[in-house]
């Protein structure tokens, strides 16, 4: 009982260090956006890449993927999904710009 009891505290602190960093990266993004505004040349960058480390870990803290046998097989699956997400919004965004180009001409 006593592995159990530790595995499910390890389980625990895994979760509250995921939500703290989870938290932290949301409020830095907001105290960049708040003081530098929105508009300020940089700022999507950063964002961007607040976000991307929030990803990150997530997929590590939450997901439990990391760099085993068992966990790649899922993070294949994931960024599968992605590229297909983003190859989908890609040509959406391209399919509409190019229609409101034309509409424009007229």
């Amino acid at each position: 009982m006593d592995r159990r009891a530790d595995m499910h505290k390890r389980e625990r602190r895994r979760y509250v260090i995921g939500y703290g960093g989870s938290l932290l990266l949301t409020l830095v993004v907001f105290i960049v956006a708040y003081q530098f505004g929105i508009e300020t040349r940089g700022v999507y960058l950063t964002i961007g890449l607040l976000g991307l480390a929030q990803l990150v870990l997530q997929l590590v803290y939450f997901l439990h993927i990391d760099r085993r046998r068992s966990s790649r097989e899922d993070l294949d699956l994931i960024l599968f999904s992605t590229l297909v997400l983003l190859i989908i919004i890609g040509g959406t965004v391209w399919v509409l710009g190019n229609l409101a180009i034309r509409m424009h001409m007229m």
